[in-house]
């Protein structure tokens, strides 16, 4: 590995930078956006069921608040089960925004590096192209630098490649997870918002 990393050249480190970086967004990304820590099943009934026994108090909702994504967005909706159905509406839309923008934490980061890794590995073609005319002699060709030329830009190319194809693959499923959240989030705080206002029992 250390000896493809010598042939491919100078440009090849902004590529291994950006690759770690793009392992280090996934894992924490796959992490963070599992179902079971944004979305607990049963989340929302448990909720009411709380709420028709005990009613509304700040320790439960600080709990609720720290519970998950979700448990701050129901949070929001019961801070305000006394006002107007207009003022809880917007309580729980500022909340569900705050979360949106975690959810999307580091997103537009691995979407950078998925766009940019083909142009680094192009930039490290272009660079290897230079050496390979840069070989060019009137005594004759110089054969090891012709063939660093064409390491360097075979190699730059090739990992630039292996960066932004996974790191696409990546970016879109956790936008697609992402959008799937909001919507069912959003879904559970209407539901939640009409049972408190007497819209509906369940």
């Amino acid at each position: 590995m250390f000896s493809i990393i010598l042939a491919a050249g100078w440009p090849i480190w902004p590529l291994l930078f950006a690759s770690i970086v793009a392992v280090a967004l996934i894992i924490e990304r796959l992490a963070a956006l599992r179902r079971a820590r944004v979305l607990p099943s049963g989340l929302l009934q448990r909720v009411l069921a709380d709420y028709r026994q005990k009613g509304v108090n700040e320790p439960a909702l600080v709990a609720l608040e720290a519970h998950s994504p979700l448990g701050r967005v129901l949070a929001a909706g019961l801070r305000n089960v006394g006002s107007s159905r207009e003022i809880m509406r917007e309580a729980i839309e500022e909340t569900g925004g705050v979360v949106a923008h975690e959810l999307e934490r580091y997103l537009t980061t691995l979407g950078t590096i998925a766009s940019i890794s083909p142009l680094l590995g192009l930039f490290g073609t272009v660079v290897g192209m230079i050496e390979i005319f840069g070989s060019q002699a009137p005594t004759g060709n110089n054969p090891v630098q012709l063939a660093h030329g064409i390491s360097v830009a075979l190699y730059n190319t090739g990992f630039g490649l292996m960066i932004a194809i996974p790191s696409m693959i990546f970016w879109r499923h956790f936008r697609a997870l992402v959008n799937t959240f909001l919507i069912d989030m959003q879904q559970q705080a209407v539901r939640l918002a009409e049972v408190l206002h007497g819209d509906r029992k369940v």
